[in-house]
């Protein structure tokens, strides 16, 4: 029996015929495709199986058996025929005839069930009042409906010290235990990372601890004073486990065995209050759901959503969110006195002071509107912004303070990158999307670390890795555990000249190559598997360092048909970049040099049509150099890590220089302690609002905690009324009706990016090029709060190939030093098979604050020198 589908394939063709199979399920007939579990047939119809160890993402084990049913099958002559005993419904697939009873029909399967049951009760112990799954426990609630009423176990149950710390932030209650697996299955098929397994058999069979090497978990010999990123610990089982997303474990466990560190102990379901969230580290918008008591987030917990994240969050998604509530969290108004002479100067600065909504108002108002008046203000709302806020500071830039000097990229930034972001991304929709990027049949990442950057991302790419073998390849200096881990192919290239890797590859898709007979090969093989129907190419924000790479990622997807996508870093880049929160572009991709883009902004806004300048304002670079040169006079910043700027020091003497700061923060920061006047925002938990992800797919969420808090769109709106504009973005509800105020932008786009390459530098002895991206667990402010999650950071090394290192007189596990003018960063060494002359470091972890310490940014030259000598030489760590 054939049925057939209309939709098209990733290709572009018809899917083929899916071949279905008719069976009866407690005197119920359903037709399900080949090749279906019995227990989701079951459910298709209704019926519940219990069960433990299956999971619909999971692959089938039969590890708890407590999903048997009874089944009778047509032999060879069509009589249907009884197996002799139950079977395991969440590993047998369907067949044609097939008779399935269940628990409701069966005395057989109950009895069976009960059995099963009773024997997972016989040692597990009874303590749900103080169990963190009670409330919400399988196994609690399918010993009630599945299970014997009275125990017949006499004796003295099993017990085992408790709780074991598989990791700083994962703890195992090995008693609660009943080995259904899905914690190993997760970590195994999912992220690939080895966690815990099956040690021992039989009755003594328990959960164990791996190899704390694993993920670069295990610290080396480190100074006196310096952060471990944690330590063996005294049980003998095994050593800690390190993953991005353990947390996964703990909310698929059918039972209190694995708990977080974090919220062991400090409530109960039945007290919590849940609201639907979107996390707001990456660009990926993954679901979770906020589970807060009396005001306070007690934790956070995956949402489910088939589209985007399926089941799945990162750790820093699930833990990362104290934060929002850290003792620096500002919650009124803050004003800076000054003190003038005759002529009206600024002769002296006060301290900061708490200050009304009223005067912090006044004061913003009326020194933003000097500034405007004379020199102008810049504005840098950085990369945390949802949806309503992003168009409401693209709004108040043009409408309030008549400037296109707005620019959200806090970090490595270029011209290249403006124009291809306003070439490619701006104003596109829906392009490609997480199903697409699991049926494409070959990936290619480019500036893009995915399990670093979007950790949702990799987990979809290893999906399709495991599924239907899809080909990843990656043009980074050296394969990451990531990458080894989606069985990826490493083309390799020093940090500046990934545009030699698109633009060979652009030019063998078209037949144009004169290449090297030692790449000629691997160029021709990802060529090819670039130009299959549904493959994809991923670029992320790192390539903005890397001169002509965005052209050449362009005409890469020109040439083969792959489709092209930006994968950023932060939650609101998107979002930003179709807000028009760039200097050369308005909302919707429109370019600020069309005259036509202007009037349709200007009407839309009910400004008059000539009311926008028509030249491209200043980036992020050129805003604080003007801010510098006294070229504009006031500032407007928004969530703003000044060390995240490439020259933090620069940004610093920047800020203190403007004649005005404005500052919207939800704490203290260097911004802060800068500015003249703070407003207080709102983090996520306390506003609703929406997120733009990568995808181009809008993420909505609702607020979890009552608040008098406001959101950044409100508090721009309070202030544009004081300078008598109407922003229009007063209530949530009208701020993300704005976003939808003005029509698909139908006229021309920006220009491509151009080719702009140039020559990498030559590298002296004792230098080497410097490359360096964000991991995700270190560091940030995001992430401030969350003790336990700190302890599963990876530990701080520089990598540098064998040759490398040599040639500096370092080995594995020595001190380097990487210095430049500025100043030094000492770490461990750690030697790795990368391209020769690169030393990588981690961007912003702890003992490693690249922009801040060194000043340097990706593709720079660095010094490379043992540790004592650096010392000797006067460095400073």
């Amino acid at each position: 029996m054939t049925a057939t589908t209309d939709r098209p394939a990733a290709g572009g063709s018809v899917d083929k015929p899916v071949e279905t199979v008719t069976l009866t399920i407690d005197e119920v007939e359903v037709t399900v495709p080949k090749g279906t579990l019995i227990i989701r047939a079951a459910e298709q119809v209704g019926i519940q199986i219990p069960r433990f160890c299956d999971h619909p993402l999971l692959e089938p084990a039969g590890a708890c058996r407590q999903c048997l049913v009874e089944v009778a099958m047509p032999d060879r002559e069509g009589n249907v025929r009884p197996m002799p005993k139950p079977q395991a419904s969440c590993t047998m697939t369907v067949t044609p005839g097939m008779v399935v009873k269940t628990q409701r029909t069966s005395a057989v399967a109950d009895k069976a069930q009960h059995g099963v049951m009773e024997l997972l009760l016989m040692n597990h112990p009874l303590d749900c009042p103080v169990c963190d799954k009670g409330g919400e426990c399988p196994l609690q609630n399918q010993a009630m409906s599945n299970g014997r009423a009275e125990t017949r176990f006499e004796d003295v149950k099993r017990t085992f010290p408790k709780p074991i710390a598989v990791s700083t932030q994962i703890l195992l209650d090995r008693e609660r235990c009943i080995l259904c697996q899905r914690c190993t299955r997760f970590s195994e098929e999912i992220a690939g990372d080895a966690f815990i397994a099956l040690q021992e058999r039989g009755a003594g069979q328990q959960i164990g601890r791996f190899d704390e090497s694993v993920l670069d978990f295990a610290p080396p010999p480190s100074a006196p004073g310096e952060p471990t990123a944690g330590t063996a610990l005294p049980d003998t089982s095994g050593q800690p486990f390190s993953s991005y997303y353990s947390g996964n474990t703990v909310q698929i466990c059918p039972v209190g065995a694995l708990t977080s560190a974090a919220y062991r102990f400090r409530s109960r379901p039945f007290d919590l209050v849940s609201t639907p969230g979107v996390a707001e580290h990456d660009s990926c918008g993954s679901a979770i759901r906020v589970d807060h008591r009396r005001g306070v987030v007690l934790r956070r917990l995956s949402g489910e959503d088939a589209a985007v994240n399926e089941e799945w969050i990162t750790d820093k998604d699930r833990f990362a969110f104290t934060w929002q509530t850290a003792p620096d969290r500002i919650t009124t108004p803050l004003v800076r006195d000054r003190r003038f002479d005759e002529d009206g100067n600024v002769v002296a600065r006060g301290e900061l002071r708490p200050a009304s909504w009223v005067e912090a108002l006044e004061l913003a108002a009326e020194g933003l509107a000097a500034a405007r008046d004379g020199a102008g203000v810049g504005l840098l709302p950085g990369g945390r912004l949802t949806v309503e806020d992003a168009f409401a500071w693209s709004r108040f830039a043009r409408a309030v303070l008549h400037t296109h000097d707005v620019d959200q990229r806090a970090r490595v930034h270029s011209a290249q990158e403006a124009a291809f972001l306003a070439h490619t991304v701006a104003g596109s929709g829906i392009g490609v999307t997480f199903g697409d990027l699991e049926a494409a049949p070959a990936v290619l990442l480019a500036g893009l670390e995915a399990e670093e950057e979007a950790g949702v991302t990799f987990l979809r790419l290893r999906k399709a890795v495991r599924a239907h073998g899809q080909r990843v390849f990656a043009v980074a200096p050296f394969a990451s555990r990531g990458l080894a881990r989606l069985d990826g192919t490493l083309l390799p290239a020093a940090p500046g000249t990934e545009a030699e890797w698109l633009g060979t590859l652009a030019d063998r898709a078209v037949g144009n190559l004169v290449a090297a007979a030692a790449d000629a090969e691997t160029v021709g093989d990802v060529a090819e598997a670039l130009g299959q129907p549904g493959a994809v190419v991923l670029v992320g924000e790192r390539l903005a360092s890397s001169p002509g790479a965005y052209a050449a990622a362009v005409r890469l997807a020109d040439a083969t048909g792959a489709r092209l996508a930006w994968v950023p870093r932060r939650a609101g880049e998107r979002g930003g970049v179709e807000a028009g929160l760039l200097p050369g572009l308005l909302p919707g991709g429109r370019p600020v040099d069309d005259a036509a883009a202007r009037a349709e902004v200007a009407a839309a806004w009910g400004l008059e049509p000539d009311a926008l300048p028509a030249e491209p304002g200043r980036d992020t670079g050129e805003i604080l150099d003007a801010l510098w040169l006294g070229q504009l006079e006031g500032a407007v910043v928004g969530g703003v890590e000044l060390a995240d700027l490439p020259d933090p020091d620069h940004a610093r003497r920047a800020l203190a220089a403007a004649g005005f700061v404005v500052a919207l923060e939800v704490r203290s920061t260097e911004a802060t302690e800068l500015a003249d006047v703070v407003l207080p925002v709102a983090p996520p938990v306390e506003r609703a609002g929406s997120y733009w992800n990568w995808e181009g797919r809008v993420r909505s969420f609702g607020q979890a905690l009552e608040s008098a808090a406001l959101p950044d769109h409100r508090v721009l709106d309070a202030l544009a009324a004081q300078l008598d504009v109407d922003l229009g973005a007063g209530e949530p509800l009208a701020a993300h009706r704005a976003v939808a105020a003005l029509p698909a932008w139908g006229g021309a786009r920006g220009p491509a990016p151009d080719d702009g390459t140039v020559e990498p530098p030559e590298v002296p002895a004792g230098s080497a090029v410097l490359a360096t991206w964000h991991l995700l667990l270190d560091d940030g402010a995001l992430q401030d709060g969350e003790q336990f999650l700190a302890g599963t950071a990876k530990q701080p090394v520089a990598r540098m190939s064998a040759a490398t290192a040599a040639a500096v007189d370092v080995y594995d596990g020595d001190r380097v030093a990487v210095s430049t003018d500025r100043g030094t960063i000492t770490v461990p060494v750690a030697i790795t098979e990368m391209v020769d002359h690169v030393v990588w470091l981690p961007l912003a972890s702890r003992g490693s604050r690249v922009h801040d310490a060194l000043g340097a940014a990706a593709g720079d030259l660095v010094r490379v020198a043992p540790a004592a000598a650096a010392s000797d030489d006067g460095g400073a760590a």
